[in-house]
């Protein structure tokens, strides 16, 4: 099931904060202000305020909207030494079981939007569709040198963002992408661009990363490519940029489902 890689991961990276804040020593405060010049002294006001913060960005990592209320009191009822109403293998099942209908929803949601935004986007001035319109792009500045084939690796630059604006990724320097490894609409929009083309492209999730993959599922995705290079030499493999994987909320590169599920996608 591919969501099962989507809840892991979430529920990974929001368990090991509170892990290692209910190993710290209920003494913190004397242990903090315990002979330490007053001017070195921490605000505790501000460092309660911050690990608030630091709670909320990870139940936020969850994929769904806890009841901060109830957070709060079970937090309440830990310090008094209160039984919690479910032990940690049992919250853990609980939770992968609402990221699962969470995950379901959004999936519906994001398939729905993408499909009402490439039915309305075809009919833009402009608009080029490709892959029965699941692939569509416009010519943002013509180009006037050697064209991309499927075959090459080239020299691009690109800012990948979602319907609503949001940049994922961008490059930080132009960078050689191995078209056969990136998703299907990425590397069909780019072949037949020339060298200085710039070019939006808007991929359906069906050429995209679907509900597999670090982004959120079955999202709509918009690229701007410039190419630079049509084709160079490909170097060696670890310094070859793949436009790779990393996680949605500080995302500085393209995420990039894994060769299998990206092959099947094909």
């Amino acid at each position: 099931m591919k969501t099962k890689k989507y809840l892991r991961l979430s529920i990974a990276f929001a368990l090991p904060i509170f892990a290692t804040l209910i190993s710290s020593p209920l003494n913190a405060k004397e242990e903090m202000t315990k002979e330490v010049p007053a001017e070195q002294q921490v605000d505790l006001k501000k460092v309660s305020e911050a690990f608030g913060h630091l709670i909320g960005k990870n139940l936020e990592s969850l994929g769904f909207e806890f009841d901060i209320n109830d957070v709060i009191q079970g937090m309440q009822d830990s310090i008094a030494g209160k039984e919690s109403p479910l032990d940690e293998s049992q919250c853990v099942e609980a939770i992968s079981k609402v990221q699962e209908t969470a995950f379901a929803k959004l999936s519906e949601t994001n398939l729905e939007k993408a499909n009402s935004f490439m039915a309305k986007n075809a009919k833009e001035a402009g608009i080029v569709a490709l892959s029965d319109g699941k692939l569509q792009y416009k010519t943002e500045v013509a180009g006037t040198g050697a064209e991309v084939k499927a075959e090459n690796t080239p020299l691009i630059r690109y800012k990948g963002s979602f319907l609503d604006g949001k940049v994922f990724g961008e490059s930080k320097e132009d960078e050689i992408v191995s078209l056969e490894e990136t998703i299907p609409g990425f590397s069909q929009g780019i072949v037949g661009m020339q060298e200085g083309e710039k070019r939006t492209l808007y991929i359906h999730p069906e050429l995209g990363y679907g509900t597999s993959g670090f982004l959120p599922p079955n999202s709509l995705l918009a690229f701007e490519i410039e190419v630079v290079k049509a084709h160079v030499e490909k170097p060696a493999e670890d310094k070859l940029s793949m436009v790779d994987a990393d996680i949605p909320s500080d995302m500085q590169e393209i995420a990039m489902p894994e060769m299998e599920e990206n092959q099947a996608t094909r």
